[in-house]
């Protein structure tokens, strides 16, 4: 039985959350969770526990995935080698093979279990299916500090999304789990960065939020130093960020993403870490949050989430 102070203390959350639940209720949230998350079923379980509350308090969660530590654990037991350029896989036909069964196989279908158990009602898709995305294999690119253009293989850049299959598949109340692969116009494979492919799907969806749940406590100012976390921050700080070379390896890609979110009418883009307990639950129904918030001009944030209220 509960004690009267463990009653308090429940019912004083219901009402902090209440107004949040109205707030998004019926909004859709884009989440993008890197492969890490997935790794074991007790890290799965504890992210998708959070996912299904949102789902089940009437916001539309369309959850994108990652693979690469398990695309890159599976390449090395098969000998295979694996090559990052500016924090991007390069992807040549062997390690195309091994993306497609790590994330349609494994983690696609690991996320699934944990929801039935959960009993969430979701769907998995990739971008094949239905032409949900549709791509070109990226021409290669010239790169600073290469002689030589970089070939990333079979790497795909986005032409279109097909928005209006994920909001069927939300307006009947499932919550769709993507793996981002996509294929070209003749059918052949392409793996595209899921941070990618989140922003691409948030800007179709006019989505309320985009949400990146990765290994980091959000964007640092000095990435040697957690205790640099940026609480929240606009478009020009990111930019300012990039050209001062305080980002790297696989936070260039989320730069990108966050970018390209912002600019296609995305108002809110939300960095946590998946390995702070609850964070996603604390980012969306507190104004303190637990990581990075991005936004298009700081001055538009309101005096709570800025952290002044008083």
């Amino acid at each position: 039985m509960r004690t009267n102070q463990e009653r308090a203390i429940v019912v004083s959350a219901l009402k902090h959350a209440a107004p949040y639940i109205r707030m998004f209720k019926g909004k859709t949230f884009v989440l993008k969770a890197g492969g890490e998350v997935f790794a074991t079923p007790e890290d799965t379980h504890a992210l998708m526990s959070q996912v299904g509350l949102l789902h089940q308090v009437g916001i539309r969660v369309v959850l994108v995935h990652g693979g690469g530590p398990q695309s890159t654990e599976l390449a090395d037991a098969l000998g295979l080698a694996t090559r990052f350029v500016e924090g991007r896989r390069v992807t040549d036909q062997s390690a195309l093979d091994v993306a497609t069964m790590v994330l349609n196989g494994l983690i696609n279908t690991r996320i699934l279990a944990a929801c039935r158990d959960l009993d969430v009602p979701a769907i998995g898709l990739s971008g094949v299916d239905a032409g949900l995305i549709r791509a070109h294999r990226r021409p290669p690119v010239q790169v600073e500090g290469n002689d030589h253009p970089v070939d990333y293989g079979f790497v795909g850049d986005i032409d279109l999304v097909d928005a209006d299959i994920v909001r069927k598949q939300l307006d009947n109340a499932l919550m769709p789990v993507i793996s981002p692969l996509s294929a070209d116009e003749n059918g052949v494979l392409l793996n595209i960065n899921a941070d990618t492919v989140a922003s691409a799907l948030a800007i179709a969806l006019n989505a309320e939020k985009l949400m990146l749940a990765t290994s980091a406590p959000g964007i640092l100012r000095d990435r040697e130093d957690p205790g640099s976390l940026i609480s929240y921050m606009d478009l020009e700080d990111l930019q300012d960020l990039r050209r001062e070379g305080r980002l790297a390896d696989g936070m260039l890609p989320k730069a990108t993403a966050i970018e390209k979110a912002l600019r296609g009418g995305v108002d809110r883009v939300h960095i946590i870490s998946w390995r702070v307990a609850e964070s996603l639950l604390l980012e969306v129904f507190t104004n303190e949050g637990t990581g990075t918030l991005v936004v298009n001009d700081i001055d538009a944030l309101s005096p709570e989430e800025q952290g002044d209220a008083s």
